[in-house]
């Protein structure tokens, strides 16, 4: 039974304890974060009104390739550290301990792999779009269903980028989330319009550096009022927040070693090695040294965000280990549970909720800016270039740009608007975004590291990697809104809780009387005997694993595929080969430009319009 509704007198005495710390923004930071905007959009006015005024598309969307190796990688670590991990991971290790922090070993191996494996291949190439490759690889159809896929994924991921700061916001100050929304929508519309990649990647360094002042300072008033990291360090341990080897190879557990490794790994090479965000900065470099550099700060820096957001959690552990906030319910969602953290232990100093906010904010403008830019230019390269004329200019073709991005943003903006009406959706589009990263990756692996791989290999392998992977994922998380099956949280307390006044007295009294305890409130288990049915075995498999499993079965059709068709295959341009398979290709080939046929029959076959007859006249 769930204290929450046993008696009237528990639900108002929980609702008042809810409200004793609710905190409201003061002058001090509504001044402090409406200078953020304000210099975002200075910076958006400099770069679009003085000096080359983003009248290129090389310009707009490279930067004129005179981009230096801090601000990209600043600005790509800015665009993937968005309100979602500042908010949702503290939140995650608190209630479920630090296993995700095993993704810096992830990190690592994503370095290696994009700078040997997938970034020579795009410098070389120096593509405005990523998916313009998959053209030249295979054809006009794959790279048309790649960019759908991909513009698919950021009109459902966006939203929710946008939406989670926004409640934030609104909840410290007041503010309806309708009026705080198209407010900051429009002035990051407004500098990522005008001012191009420049101004994406500066605004992402200034943001940037709130967001990471906001984190420091809050780390360090944490752990004071912890006790000191000492302190921290001994409650995770002794609350089980740093079980960190479990080696188990249980695909259905939430986390282990293997899970987290395997999964982020694969995730994270969908997101970064092959993403149109990320290889349109890594290309704004000037020399491929400078590029792998740039991979390499990237890496590095999203290793110590995550590690900062693993040790937040840890803080917020160490402080909140004897009074939970989730059991009492001053808490209900984890994306609330940080900025109730901040106000709480934050509240006497004049300007750090604004701050603190701030730096949620500019993560999340950091990736809608980001992600605008390099949308655009998918869908004007992709798309709209097929049907304007072939002699446009340039300053035409920038303008053309520039209303993309205004209509996109738009479209993210009042998508927002349904995503709260929608919160099972909210975890849907996460998973969806799962569904279109594996056969998008398995598409480029399949073009640099499968030399026979072909069209039909590609296109159809991630049709069926989508088709698969969708029949996989939509079943597993209608089991789980039905609450058929759930992953219990690490132990959490109230023993410590110590309420003003008379609540505390009421609340006791209140809890004695019922016969379930109080951390039932957020125990996620369903018991055996709750459950009508067992969940098939395949449902259960852990979320990390999405991506690889599209990626997996989408290459394995893919090859299948290719293998079953290869009269249809066609020379392959070496420049469109990773670098790490060169050891591996006929000798021959190593002489120029084009990987040779292992057949002389083959090469005539498609090279030649000569009947199957002639050719075989020939080759005798």
């Amino acid at each position: 039974m769930d204290v929450t509704t046993s008696t009237p007198v528990a639900t108002a005495v929980l609702s008042a304890v809810a409200n004793l710390t609710q905190v409201t923004f003061s002058w001090y930071d509504y001044i402090l974060f409406s200078v953020m905007l304000l210099l975002s959009a200075i910076i958006g006015i400099y770069f679009g009104c003085f000096g080359s005024k983003q009248s290129t598309a090389n310009e707009y969307l490279m930067g004129g390739k005179t981009m230096k190796v801090i601000p990209i990688a600043i600005s790509l670590v800015a665009s993937h550290t968005s309100g979602i991990t500042l908010l949702a991971l503290p939140a995650d290790v608190y209630r479920y301990g630090a296993a995700y922090w095993l993704g810096g070993i992830s990190m690592a191996i994503l370095c290696v792999v994009t700078i040997y494996v997938y970034l020579p291949v795009f410098f070389n190439l120096q593509l405005i779009s990523t998916y313009e490759y998959l053209e030249r690889r295979f054809d006009n159809r794959t790279r048309l269903f790649a960019s759908f896929l991909y513009a698919v994924s950021v009109f459902l991921y966006l939203p929710i980028v946008v939406y989670i700061p926004a409640l934030a916001f609104s909840a410290a100050t007041g503010l309806n989330v309708h009026f705080i929304t198209p407010l900051v929508c429009g002035i990051c519309i407004f500098y990522t319009t005008i001012g191009g990649l420049k101004a994406v990647v500066w605004t992402d360094t200034l943001q940037f550096s709130v967001t990471i002042g906001a984190i420091a300072t809050v780390f360090v008033l944490g752990v004071k009022s912890a006790g000191g990291f000492s302190h921290v360090w001994n409650k995770a341990l002794e609350g089980h927040r740093i079980d960190l080897f479990d080696f188990d190879l249980d695909p259905t557990k939430r986390e282990s070693f293997w899970i987290v490794v395997i999964g982020l790994t694969v995730h994270w090479l969908a997101q970064v090695a092959i993403h149109q965000s990320c290889v349109q900065k890594f290309l704004a470099i000037s020399t491929i040294r400078q590029s792998n550099m740039s991979v390499f700060f990237f890496t590095t820096g999203m290793t110590l965000m995550k590690t900062a957001s693993v040790l937040t959690g840890f803080v917020m552990y160490a402080k909140y280990s004897d009074c939970d906030p989730f059991t009492t319910k001053q808490v209900t969602r984890n994306d609330q549970l940080l900025p109730y953290y901040v106000m709480d232990v934050a509240r006497n100093i004049p300007g750090l909720s604004g701050i603190f906010i701030a730096g949620v904010f500019s993560a999340a403008l950091s990736t809608l800016s980001a992600t605008l830019n390099c949308l655009a230019g998918t869908i004007y390269e992709d798309f709209v270039s097929r049907f304007v004329k072939k002699n446009i200019s340039q300053k035409s073709v920038s303008n053309i740009l520039k209303i993309i991005v205004v209509i996109t943003g738009v479209l993210c903006t009042v998508l927002v608007f349904a995503i709260e009406h929608m919160g099972g959706l909210l975890k849907l589009s996460i998973s969806f975004n799962a569904v279109t990263q594996g056969p998008l990756l398995a598409m480029f692996t399949l073009g640099m590291l499968f030399p026979r791989a072909n069209s039909k290999g590609a296109l159809y392998g991630g049709i069926g990697g989508l088709i698969l992977l969708s029949a996989l994922v939509f079943p597993a998380k209608y089991f789980e809104m039905l609450g058929l099956f759930k992953y219990p949280p690490k132990p959490l307390s109230t023993d410590g809780c110590d309420f003003l006044n008379t609540a505390s007295l009421v609340l006791n009294a209140t809890l004695t009387q019922t016969t379930t305890p109080i951390d039932s409130f957020v125990t996620e288990s369903i018991t055996n005997e709750s459950v009508p049915f067992q969940v098939p075995f395949i449902f259960r498999i852990s979320y990390y694993y999405y991506t690889l499993i599209g990626c997996a079965m989408s290459m394995i059709i893919g090859i299948i595929i290719s293998y079953m068709t290869n009269k249809d295959q066609c020379p392959v341009d070496k420049a469109l080969l990773s670098p790490v398979i060169y050891s591996f290709l006929p000798e021959d080939s190593k002489k120029n430009g084009a990987i040779v046929y292992t057949s002389v029959e083959k090469a005539l076959h498609t090279l030649s319009p000569r009947t199957e007859k002639e050719n075989a006249t020939v080759t005798n």
